[in-house]
C-alpha cells in the first residue's frame, strides 16, 4: 500500500511539474492559477485510466503504435483536461502547441515515473533490510 501511495504521489508530482513546465515554456499553453490543482488532478486521473485502455486497443488493433502509447494517452489526457473550465487552455498555433505540450508533459512524467521510484523505493527497501538485520 505504501508503494502504491509513493507511486501515486510521484505521478501527481511529475504531472504537476510537466503541466507547469509546458505552461512556462509555451506561450500558447496556459494554466490558470485557480484551476491548476484541478487541471493536474484531472490530467493524472485521465492519464492513469486511459493508458491501459489505449494500450489494450493498440495491442489488438495497431501493434505498430505500441511505442507511442504514452504520447497518445498524454495527449488525450491533456485534451480531456482542457474541457474543464479554469484548467488548461490552448490558443494561437494550436497544432504546434498541442504537440509540444504533449511532448513536454510526456517526457517529464516518463522520466519521473522511471527515475523517482528508483530513488524513493530503493531507499525504503534499504532501510527495511537494515532494520531486519
Amino acid at each position: 500500500m505504501i508503494r502504491f501511495l509513493i507511486r501515486a504521489a510521484i505521478f501527481l508530482g511529475t504531472a504537476a511539474i510537466g503541466i507547469l513546465v509546458a505552461a512556462a515554456i509555451l506561450p500558447d499553453f496556459q494554466v490558470s492559477p485557480s484551476g491548476a490543482l484541478l487541471a493536474i488532478a484531472i490530467f493524472a486521473i485521465a492519464q492513469s485510466l486511459l493508458a491501459p485502455f489505449i494500450l489494450k486497443q493498440a495491442r489488438r488493433s495497431a501493434p505498430a503504435l505500441l511505442g507511442g502509447i504514452g504520447l497518445v494517452s498524454t495527449f488525450v489526457a491533456l485534451l480531456i483536461t482542457s474541457f474543464f473550465p479554469g484548467g488548461i487552455s490552448v490558443t494561437g498555433n494550436i497544432i504546434v502547441t498541442w504537440i509540444l505540450a504533449t511532448l513536454i508533459v510526456w517526457i517529464i512524467t516518463a522520466l519521473g515515473a522511471w527515475l523517482l521510484p528508483l530513488i524513493f523505493l530503493k531507499d525504503r527497501a534499504e532501510k527495511r533490510r537494515a532494520a531486519d538485520a
